[in-house]
């Protein structure tokens, strides 16, 4: 694919969004970007678009107007309590303005990678394989999981669902996810609650927004799990404590079950990644993410960005 590719990115103000921005950014490619609130500033050749995706009567009109070759689509309603409590939301969201950007992408004859989740999965088997069937334990994994079945029917050939597990790294509008938070409390000498029982494939994104764009560039479609190695949250939190070269007695060992959250969590949601390594687009040692993390975050910190 040319460089002169039109690629749009949905939720770029978010954690995969602004990591797809530099990745993009770095390739050349002529990008727009969806924000809901407000832009990210430092992004000069970005032409940002105001979209509402739980308007999804106005998506067609805004996101047509970009002509776009490629549709990432990473907005999404992504708290998983919060889509267990705002049903409708999530619905409208994560389903139906999926289903209005693939039905968009089909008629523009676009291509459209879709970042789906581990959540669609129930967690009694781990190292889920792409053709494992899926049995969502909460709503947002049902949303998502429809979003996979439009983007499927409408789009075939030109559709490729990435699913992904535990996103990790620096987030531009200091959203938190439990890498960042770990990283950030250990930093400060706190201590960090970790689940012993929850296991999943922490992904650090900088490297997953990377491989995103390379496996648009092979074409690859259908569905792909592009994931890091099998951890629980503790021993997530252990190996991030060690990388930073701090007590590992600030990691505290709680259970999932004692837990009263509104949404169930599968207990074993890791991914495997064997298509990925096929398509050379699997990823690295998850020391490597959590150095490069570090790193980063080091390097925000200084230039006054976190």
């Amino acid at each position: 694919m040319g460089l002169s590719m039109r690629v749009l990115i949905t939720g770029a103000t978010g954690l995969l969004g602004y990591h797809l921005l530099n990745a993009t950014e770095r390739k050349g490619f002529d990008v727009f970007a969806t924000y809901h609130e407000r832009k990210i500033e430092g992004f000069e050749n970005v032409r940002w678009i105001r979209v509402d995706f739980e308007d999804t009567e106005k998506i067609e009109d805004t996101v047509k107007s970009a002509r776009p070759d490629v549709i990432i689509h990473s907005a999404a309603f992504t708290d998983v309590d919060g889509c267990e409590i705002e049903r409708a939301k999530a619905y409208r969201i994560n389903y139906h303005a999926t289903r209005a950007l693939a039905s968009i992408s089909s008629e523009l004859k676009a291509r459209m990678i879709y970042i789906s989740t581990d959540y669609v999965f129930d967690g009694e088997m781990g190292f889920y394989r792409e053709e494992d069937i899926p049995n969502p334990l909460n709503f947002y994994g049902l949303t998502k999981l429809l979003g996979e079945v439009s983007v499927e029917s409408l789009l075939r050939e030109r559709g490729l669902i990435v699913r992904v597990s535990g996103l990790y790294g620096y987030s531009p509008t200091g959203k938190k996810n439990f890498g960042l938070q770990a990283l950030e409390k250990m930093m400060r000498k706190e201590e960090v609650k970790a689940f012993v029982d929850q296991h999943l494939s922490p992904t650090y994104v900088p490297f997953l927004a990377e491989r995103l764009l390379r496996a648009l560039e092979m074409d690859v479609n259908g569905i792909i799990h592009i994931a890091g190695e099998r951890m629980s949250r503790y021993e997530f939190a252990l190996a991030l404590a060690e990388e930073l070269g701090i007590e590992k007695n600030l990691v505290v060992p709680v259970s999932m079950k004692n837990l009263d959250l509104p949404a169930k969590r599968p207990r074993d949601s890791s991914l495997d990644s064997s298509r990925a390594r096929e398509f050379g687009l699997s990823m690295p040692p998850q020391r490597e993410g959590m150095r490069h993390f570090i790193e980063y975050y080091r390097e925000k910190a200084i230039r006054g960005g976190v």
